[in-house]
């Protein structure tokens, strides 16, 4: 009976170890699916170390980052030294667990950071812009620890998303973040690029028709593309 009993009591150990390594391993796949760390890592593999005297460029963001190479290979071809790691959907909070392996490890120059559109929309949860701003502030201090330079981009109008139409007030919440975000890249001496004057309507209600590539107006076009490049071009070069 007592020999019973000590087997049993074995296999329920075994059990519980087997179910915690089960478990252990979804939650390291939950983490890796959050962050989207497969997205570039082969391509992170491929670029290697950089040249003596290469310059590079990250551009790091969400789909507006993501689509540009797409929407605009030539721009990209004509400056090699680009490096595109934008991922649709992303959040700042997914920016900043990348942001070594997708950055940092590439060992770039510079980079520039485009954040928030996503956060305001709710893709990881409610939105506190107090957090975002300090996402964005984490991001600078980890590209500047590792000799970064870093530019920072405002986030493109975006009146509202059609995927969270609960979101009413997006605007508002656009500009608060960028006014917030401009006024700490003024103190602080880092370049910041303003897309958001740049694509904005008239009225400050949306991103201008001619530029937008879908409605509500979230996502640039060819022509919205060309306009951000003039922009980011004057501060990279």
């Amino acid at each position: 009976m007592k020999a019973f009993i000590r087997m049993k009591r074995t296999m329920i150990v075994l059990l519980l170890l087997v179910v915690g390594g089960m478990m252990s391993g979804v939650a390291a796949q939950t983490h890796d699916r959050f962050a989207n760390f497969a997205r570039y890592q082969s391509a992170n593999k491929e670029l290697g170390m950089p040249a003596k005297r290469e310059k590079r460029v990250v551009l790091m963001g969400n789909s507006i980052t993501d689509h540009w190479p797409k929407t605009r290979p030539e721009f990209f071809e004509a400056h090699p030294y680009l490096i595109g790691r934008g991922i649709s959907g992303q959040t700042s909070y997914q920016f900043l667990l990348r942001f070594r392996q997708d950055v940092v490890d590439l060992h770039p120059t510079m980079v520039v950071i485009n954040y928030g559109t996503n956060d305001i929309a709710l893709n990881t949860g409610p939105y506190d812009e107090d957090r975002t701003y300090s996402n964005v502030l984490s991001m600078i201090d980890i590209a500047r620890a590792n000799g970064i330079k870093v530019v920072l981009a405002s986030c493109l109008p975006a009146a509202g998303f059609k995927w969270r139409p609960e979101v009413t007030d997006a605007m508002e919440k656009v500009k608060s973040l960028n006014a917030r975000v401009k006024a700490y890249a003024k103190k602080k001496g880092i370049p910041y690029i303003d897309y958001f004057s740049a694509l904005v309507s008239d009225d400050g209600t949306q991103m201008k028709a001619e530029y937008a590539k879908d409605q509500p107006a979230i996502h640039p076009n060819a022509a919205g593309y060309k306009i951000m490049e003039a922009l980011l071009l004057k501060v990279v070069e």
